[in-house]
């Protein structure tokens, strides 16, 4: 019975779906040279020309006072070009961005860096439309700033910033007259997260159950709501785009899909009319674009140029130059998880097995209170059902911490195969253990009953509740690939 309970919670595991089968990538990016400087006769000022000078202003925003940063050149001729920066996921300041802004600012760019408005942000509720009307705000005052031609204003999006970035391109068009795209996500938020994961898993060699894991739990409802912007698709902003656009990568970045990303922009933008794309890829450059927590070299002279060269620069070859990127999967669309399996019923799963394993202790304590205490289990039965709570409760723990403790070592780009592998193998053995526990406890209940042995109220209600969660539990944790593979 313990086999072919295993053998059950294994096949769940295995078949339960949606499955998680990411296509090799069928495009490829060549980059012309491996030198990332922007080419073209255009002259402009190299990075530490002048020097440079900071302004902490107020910024109106919808009744919200925020902080931005200027960082000017000192002793510029009028007339030259300025860039609003737009911040990536998380909470940011006006203090972010400093060294870019700064070198920058020492080749002639007027380098502003606004807070991030936070009180509409959450980490449920985000809306880049709404994101890209806050940095229009900046955008004006930059426009406005003396030394700053208006119509040469135009956008640093990183990471998350790149989903508001085309739609300010798009709604304030007047204003963004050149985009600059530095680590972007391109497809969706949903399918860059999965993309992420299964290359930090894979980098890790984690288990071929937690690759399974991914659309389970990425392609799901979140409990509780919310999360609507992990479906928001930049790429009809981008096809209405006509500015200048630079594409920046780190090649060390395994989160991004650093070759389909810039092939779906240069197809987009290609749609409105608009060929004016340069591609420039950053040797070991991690997401930040930064090599041992410094800038990557070459990158702040290459945006600096190319911002001050347009519209030379805008189509000057190379075009796509710097390292050659290496993406193996493509970023798809991630399935969504059955009914049962998604949303509130992943919480309603776990805490309903749990309130059923507690309820019986829960009621005994109750009936020792009010001085009514119940027949007690008969032995050994209650200590089967007891070993069968904890094992399968911690079992759970054991898995949470596991994720926890992998997720850790996936983000700080780390590996170690004792925790990897050796903490899988643990748990898996411990919840083989624990089914065993759950048929032989099963065993002894039957055998109880078959002697005609009265159990009370509060025990009956102690052993319905304990075996009931455990097997809703087990059942969870096969579905979630914690037993061994069966198919």
């Amino acid at each position: 019975m313990t086999i072919l309970a295993v053998l059950l919670f294994g096949f769940i595991g295995s078949v339960a779906g949606p499955g998680w089968n990411p296509q090799p990538l069928d495009i490829t990016i060549v980059p012309e040279t491996d030198d990332p400087a922007i080419g073209s006769d255009a002259l402009t000022d190299p990075v530490g020309t002048y020097e440079v000078t900071e302004h902490v202003v107020d910024l109106q925003v919808d009744g919200h006072t925020l902080k931005a940063a200027i960082h000017a050149p000192l002793d510029a001729p009028d007339g030259r070009p300025g860039v609003v920066f737009m911040h990536g996921a998380g909470t940011a300041t006006h203090r972010n961005f400093r060294d870019m802004a700064q070198a920058l600012a020492s080749a002639g760019i007027y380098a502003m860096v606004p807070d991030k408005r936070l009180d509409n942000y959450t980490t449920r509720a985000r809306d880049y439309i709404a994101m890209a009307t806050d940095y229009a705000h900046s955008l004006r005052l930059l426009a406005q700033w003396p030394g700053v031609d208006a119509d040469d204003v135009g956008v640093y999006a990183e990471s998350e910033g790149a989903f508001v970035a085309p739609v300010a391109a798009v709604h304030y068009r007047e204003l963004v007259s050149f985009v600059i795209l530095v680590s972007a996500p391109v497809v969706t938020p949903r399918e860059q997260a999965a993309f992420a994961t299964d290359a930090y898993l894979r980098n890790l060699g984690a288990p071929v159950q937690l690759l399974r894991a991914v659309p389970r739990l990425l392609g799901s409802e979140v409990p509780g709501g919310g999360f609507v912007y992990a479906d928001f698709d930049p790429s009809p902003y981008q096809r209405r785009m006509i500015q200048p656009v630079l594409v920046v990568y780190g090649t060390a970045d395994e989160s991004m899909p650093t070759v389909q990303g810039p092939a779906i922009v240069i197809d987009d933008i290609g749609r409105a009319g608009n060929q004016q794309y340069t591609v420039r890829y950053f040797e070991d450059a991690n997401h930040g674009i930064r090599v041992g927590g410094e800038l990557a070299p070459g990158f702040s002279e290459a945006v600096a140029r190319w911002v001050q060269g347009l519209p030379e620069t805008a189509v000057a070859a190379p075009r796509i130059a710097g390292a050659q990127p290496e993406q193996t999967f493509r970023a798809d669309p991630v399935a969504q998880p059955r009914w049962y399996a998604s949303g509130d019923m992943i919480l309603v799963t776990l805490i309903g097995g749990v309130v059923l394993i507690l309820l019986g202790p829960v009621l005994w304590l109750v009936t020792r209170v009010v001085r009514r205490p119940s027949e007690p289990l008969p032995s050994p039965l209650a200590r089967t059902s007891a070993l069968l709570a904890g094992g399968v409760i911690t079992v759970w723990l054991a898995f949470l911490a596991y994720l926890i403790l992998v997720a850790n070592l996936a983000i700080n780009y780390e590996r170690s195969p004792y925790v990897v592998q050796g903490g899988w193998l643990g748990i898996q053995v411990w919840a083989v253990a624990t089914t065993a526990v759950a048929v032989w406890s099963a065993s002894r209940w039957l055998n109880v009953r078959r002697r005609g042995e009265r159990t009370g109220t509060v025990a009956t209600i102690t052993l319905v509740g304990v075996h009931l969660g455990a097997l809703i539990l087990l059942l969870a944790a096969g579905y979630w690939g914690v037993f061994p593979n069966v198919v």
